[in-house]
């Protein structure tokens, strides 16, 4: 026979073991690849967007992310946002518009659940995506493609 105590014990273990396994904070490889890795993927876009062929981009912004996966995926988005940002405004209404929109809107899709440690990091994509040289106003093809990709990012990213 078992104690009672022990039997508590033995339930609290059994709770708190469950428990941490059921945060996960861990980042999926794919996601730290760089950027290139999002830039290949988003030629998908406004299909289904999967990094390193299995993981959508919302995956990339985990629960309780470590600081380090943090700066990597940050660092690798923001990297791809700016080069999307330049191919947008070389070609307003692109594919490049679309994919830019696509990240976005996957980025904010993931930080919604993430109760706000990506919010800098969505601060930071937000202003790589929509910069305009010479501070010009952003063409209506722009935006409107950009619009089309980022709700495509939200339903799907």
């Amino acid at each position: 026979m078992r104690s009672p105590i022990a039997i508590v014990v033995l339930v609290c273990l059994a709770v708190l073991a469950a428990g941490c396994g059921s945060q996960d904070d861990s980042t999926p490889v794919a996601c730290l690849a760089g950027s290139s890795a999002y830039l290949n993927a988003l030629r998908a876009a406004p299909g289904a967007v999967k990094v390193g062929g299995d993981t959508p981009i919302s995956e990339c912004l985990a629960q309780n992310q470590k600081a380090g996966d943090l700066a990597t995926v940050g660092g690798a988005m923001v990297e791809a946002a700016t080069t999307l940002n330049a191919e947008a405004h070389a070609e307003p209404g692109g594919d490049a518009n679309l994919q830019l929109g696509y990240l976005i809107g996957a980025a904010q899709k993931g930080a919604d659940k993430t109760e706000g440690i990506h919010a800098d990091l969505l601060r930071r994509l937000t202003v790589a995506a929509r910069f305009a040289p010479g501070r010009e106003p952003l063409s209506k093809e722009f935006l409107a493609t950009y619009a089309r990709g980022f709700d495509a990012g939200r339903a799907t990213g």
